[in-house]
């Protein structure tokens, strides 16, 4: 025929009803297969997942760290009863209440940095109050009864 247009073959398969129905199907029940992994060993082991980084809503220590000693938290105050007296003028040592956390290094270091002096030795005792008590000895070119004077124990 002169002047007709041909029109292309019709496929094989499903019809627009037939698809339209299977998907109405799919999206009311789901379409997805479920795939269930075959064990072949005894042991399960349970499957990698997804791990997040922790990003917590709040700090969970609401402090930072405490300062460290310095030499003026390692001297608390010094000790003016008759018997420190009696130390500074007969044994030329001064006594102290420390800080309980200080070692004998760091009282020793605290005394000469403050007070610009040389100690010879230093003993330390806790109290039964709680309190720790150094007794710094000094060397013989200092005297502890200008130092305390100068301190302004005396």
């Amino acid at each position: 025929k002169a002047g007709a247009v041909a029109m292309a073959p019709k496929r094989k398969g499903k019809d627009a009803k037939s698809k339209a129905e299977a998907a109405a199907k799919a999206a009311l029940h789901g379409s997805a297969r479920r795939h269930r992994r075959k064990y072949y060993g005894v042991t399960f082991h349970k499957p990698k997942t997804l791990k997040m980084k922790v990003a917590p809503k709040y700090a969970k220590n609401s402090l930072g760290r405490m300062q460290k000693l310095d030499h003026y938290a390692i001297l608390r105050y010094p000790l003016t009863t008759e018997s420190a007296m009696k130390k500074i003028e007969e044994n030329n040592t001064l006594v102290f209440i420390v800080d309980i956390r200080s070692n004998k290094r760091q009282i020793r270091d605290a005394v000469e940095k403050m007070y610009e002096i040389q100690t010879r030795k230093v003993n330390t005792l806790i109290r039964p109050d709680g309190q720790k008590k150094a007794y710094v000895r000094l060397t013989a070119e200092h005297d502890a009864l200008d130092v305390a004077n100068k301190i302004g124990i005396i």
